[in-house]
C-alpha cells in the first residue's frame, strides 16, 4: 500500500524567523516541479573553509564538496511553507513489487523507495533537523537485520576454576614457590601470602595447608610454642609435618638471658618430645648447637628409633656435655636388631662423641648416602664399619685427626659404599695444627679417586709441582677443587692450559743434532698434545693455603706468567684466597677490576669472583641440595635454601 506521508500545508507562524536560527533542509529526492532559485544563505554552510558539507544536496559524504567547490553548484532551495512537499514526489516514485507466486496480490510483496531517495538522514520536524539514522531505526526494530539475542554466560561453579582443576601435586608445587625457607629477621610475620591463600577456596585451602605444615621452620621459641598449641588442638595437622628445621633458631630473639628462656619454658625437652609425638610422619629433623641442651635421651631415641620414615638428622655443632651423655646413652643402649633407615646424617663439629659411639652408629646405617663427620673423633675402624650396602655420595672427613692417610686411602679405593658413587669429598685439615697427607700420601691418593667426583678438598695437605700432572685428569670432571700448601700461584697453570715444551730442552735438541727434522718433530708433538687437550670443568678453586709469598699479587696480575685471571681459565668463576691475601687485596682492587674480577667476602672467607659475561652460571647443582654458592664446607642433609646457622658453617666460617 502507498506510504501516507503528510504534505506541507498552510504557512505556520511558528516557523517564521527560523532562517537565522535553523538551516533549511532539502529532501534527498529529485522533484519534478521546477525548483525556485534563491541566493545562497551563509547560515546553510559550515563555518570551516574546507570542511565537508554534510547538508549538501549531493551524494552524502562524497568528500569533494567544500566551501570553495560549492559555489559551482546550483543554489539550495529555500523552504516555503506554502510550497508542495517533495515527499509526495518521493512517494509517487516508490514502486511496489508483488510476490512472484501472486502477481495480483496487494497484501504481499514489498515497497521499494524511489531511485533518487537518499535516506532518512535529514527530515524537517517542527523546524529542526531530527536524525533518522540506522541506529534509530534499529532501536525501533525497523532495521532490515535483527541483532542476535544476548547469550547468558553460565554461572561459575565454586571449585571449578582452571587452577583448582590441577592435580594436587602440581598445585602444591605452585604454592611452594610462595614458601619462605629463610624466615625474616626478628619476630616479623612471615608467609602472609600463604595465609591469604587459606581463604581462597576449599581445594586451595587444603593444598596450602600441605605447604604450611610440610616444613616447620622454628626461628624462636614462641613460634614453636604456637605450633605445639595449634597441633595439640588439631592433631590431624601433625600428620602433614615432614621437616623440623631449627637451623635458624636464635634463643636471644625474645629473651636476653638463659634464666629468662628457662622460665618461659617454650622449648624444652618435654615440649620437644610432645611435638615429636604429634608428628608421626616426620622425615627430617635439623638441629643445631643452640638446642643441644634440649636433646635428651628420650628425644634422641624418638628421633633414631621412633619414626618409620625418618631419612635425615642433623646435629650440627652439638657438643654440650648433656648432649654427649644423652647421645651416648641412646646409641649404646639401643636394640640394634633392626638397622636404621636413615640416609643422611650430619655430626658436623660434634667433637665430644666417643669413637665407640660413632662406630656403633655408623655400623647400623645400611642406606646411608650423606655423612658429615667433620671435626669428630672417628677412627679408621669406625670408617671401615660402614655397611657395604650404603651408597655414599657426600662424605665430609675434614679435621678428623684420628684418621690416618692409609685408612682413608684403603676406604676410598676398596669400600663398595664409595667406589662408584662418591660425588663430594672433603679431606681438609688445618695445616697449622695437624697434617694427615704428606706429599707421598697425596701422590698415592690422587690416582685412587673416582671419576664420579664433582667436589674435592685437599686443603691442609702437603703438595708440590709434581702433583699437578696427577691433578690434571681430575680437573676434567671436578667443579670444585681445594689445593694444599706448598704450591705457588703460577703452578696452577698446568691445570688450565697445556704444557709448553721447555726452551732449554728445545735448544739442546737443536744444538745436538742441528737438524730441521728434529725441530719439526718437536713442533708436531706439541701440536698433537694441544689437539688432545681436554678443557677443564673447574668452577671454583681454593688457594687459601697459599700464604705470604706463595700467592704473590704481582705474579697473579701478570697474565703472561700466570693464566689464573685470564679468559683461558674459563669456566672458572671463583678463587678463594687466604685472610692474609684478602688484607693485601683490600688496599686496592683496580688491577682485578681491569682484568674482569671483583672481591667478595662473607664472614672470615674471601673470594675473587669473575665479572661480566664470563660469569653466566648461577651455581645451582643437584648435588648441592639447594645451595648455589661455590666452596661449601658442610654437607647439606635437606634440600632447602641455605641460611641461618647452616649457612654460617657452610660458607662463612673457617675450616
Amino acid at each position: 500500500m502507498p506510504l501516507a506521508l503528510p504534505r506541507a500545508g498552510a504557512a505556520n507562524p511558528a516557523l517564521s524567523g527560523l532562517n537565522d536560527e535553523c538551516r533549511p533542509a532539502s529532501y534527498k529526492t529529485s522533484a519534478e516541479v521546477p525548483e525556485e532559485i534563491s541566493s545562497p544563505t551563509p547560515m546553510n554552510t559550515r563555518s570551516s573553509f574546507s570542511s565537508i558539507r554534510e547538508d549538501d544536496t549531493h551524494l552524502a559524504q562524497t568528500f569533494t564538496a567544500s566551501k570553495v567547490s560549492s559555489y559551482t553548484h546550483q543554489d539550495d532551495q529555500a523552504i516555503q511553507d506554502n510550497s508542495p512537499s517533495d515527499m509526495g514526489t518521493m512517494v509517487q516514485h516508490a514502486e511496489f513489487f508483488p510476490p512472484v507466486t501472486r502477481p495480483y496480490s496487494r497484501l504481499h510483496g514489498n515497497w521499494s523507495p524511489a531511485e533518487n531517495f537518499k535516506g532518512w538522514k535529514q527530515i524537517n520536524v517542527r523546524g529542526r533537523l531530527a536524525s533518522r539514522s540506522f541506529s534509530d531505526l534499529a532501536s525501533l526494530s525497523l532495521a532490515w537485520e535483527f541483532r542476535p539475542a544476548p547469550v547468558r554466560r553460565p554461572s561459575k561453579v565454586t571449585g571449578d576454576s582452571p587452577i583448582e582443576r590441577l592435580p594436587l601435586e602440581l598445585l602444591s608445587s605452585i604454592i611452594n614457590l610462595l614458601l619462605l625457607d629463610v624466615p625474616p629477621n626478628g619476630i616479623t610475620k612471615r608467609n602472609m601470602d600463604l595465609m591469604s591463600l587459606l581463604l581462597t577456596s576449599k581445594k586451595i585451602h587444603g593444598a596450602t595447608l600441605l605447604t604450611l605444615y610440610r616444613q616447620i621452620t622454628i626461628p624462636h621459641s614462641k613460634i614453636f610454642q604456637k605450633f605445639l598449641a595449634h597441633v595439640s588442638c588439631h592433631q590431624p595437622l601433625g600428620t602433614l609435618v615432614r621437616r623440623f628445621d631449627f637451623c635458624h633458631f636464635n634463643p636471644s630473639t625474645l629473651f636476653e638471658t638463659a634464666s629468662e628462656r628457662s622460665q618461659a619454658r617454650n622449648l624444652t625437652s618435654d615440649t620437644l618430645l610432645q611435638a615429636l609425638d604429634l608428628t608421626p610422619h616426620l622425615q627430617e629433623f635439623l638441629a643445631q648447637e643452640h638446642i643441644d641442651d634440649d636433646l635428651d635421651e628420650r628425644v634422641l631415641k624418638k628421633l633414631f628409633f621412633g619414626f618409620e620414615r625418618i631419612q635425615a638428622l642433623d646435629f650440627c655443632g652439638c657438643s654440650a656435655a648433656s648432649f654427649r651423655d644423652s647421645f651416648t646413652a641412646a646409641i649404646l643402649s639401643a636394640d640394634w636388631s633392626q638397622p636404621l633407615a636413615l640416609k643422611r646424617l650430619s655430626l658436623h663439629r660434634c667433637n665430644t662423641l666417643a669413637p665407640v659411639v660413632l662406630e656403633t652408629l655408623l655400623a647400623n646405617l645400611p642406606e646411608a648416602t650423606h655423612l658429615d663427620l667433620a671435626g669428630t673423633r672417628i677412627t679408621d675402624a669406625a670408617l671401615a664399619a660402614i655397611p657395604h650396602s650404603a651408597r655414599i655420595t657426600h662424605l665430609n672427613l675434614a679435621k678428623c685427626n684420628n684418621l690416618s692417610a692409609g685408612g682413608i686411602m684403603n676406604f676410598i679405593s676398596t669400600h663398595p659404599a664409595v667406589t662408584g658413587t662418591l660425588v663430594w669429598l672433603s679431606l681438609a685439615t688445618d695445616a697449622r695444627t695437624h697434617e694427615i697427607f704428606d706429599a707421598e700420601a697425596i701422590r698415592q691418593l690422587l690416582p685412587l679417586l673416582p671419576r664420579t667426583l664433582k667436589s674435592l678438598s685437599l686443603k691442609g695437605s702437603r703438595m708440590d709441582r709434581s702433583h699437578i700432572p696427577l691433578l690434571r685428569p681430575l680437573t676434567k670432571h671436578l667443579e670444585e677443587l681445594a689445593l694444599g700448601r706448598g704450591l705457588r700461584v703460577n703452578d696452577t697453570n698446568g691445570l688450565f692450559v697445556p704444557d709448553e715444551p721447555a726452551k732449554d730442552d728445545l735448544n739442546n735438541e737443536l744444538t745436538s743434532d742441528d737438524s730441521f727434522s728434529d725441530a719439526s718433530s718437536i713442533s708436531q708433538q706439541a701440536a698433537a698434545a694441544l689437539d688432545e687437550w681436554v678443557p677443564h670443568t673447574l668452577r671454583y678453586i681454593d688457594l687459601s693455603d697459599m700464604w705470604h709469598g706463595e700467592l704473590d699479587l704481582p705474579m697473579l696480575y701478570n697474565t703472561a706468567g700466570c693464566a689464573l685471571l685470564t679468559s683461558t681459565t674459563g669456566p672458572l668463576e671463583v678463587i678463594e684466597v687466604s685472610e692474609d691475601v684478602a688484607k693485601r687485596l683490600a688496599k686496592g682492587h683496580a688491577p682485578l677490576t681491569r682484568l674482569g674480577w671483583r672481591v667478595s667476602e662473607l664472614g672470615s672467607r674471601t673470594w675473587i669472583v669473575r665479572m661480566g659475561a664470563g660469569a653466566t652460571d648461577g651455581g645451582a647443582r643437584s648435588w648441592k641440595m639447594g645451595a648455589e654458592n661455590w666452596g661449601m664446607r658442610k654437607v647439606p642433609v635437606a634440600r632447602a635454601e641455605v641460611g641461618g646457622m647452616y649457612g654460617s658453617y657452610m660458607f662463612a666460617r673457617k675450616l
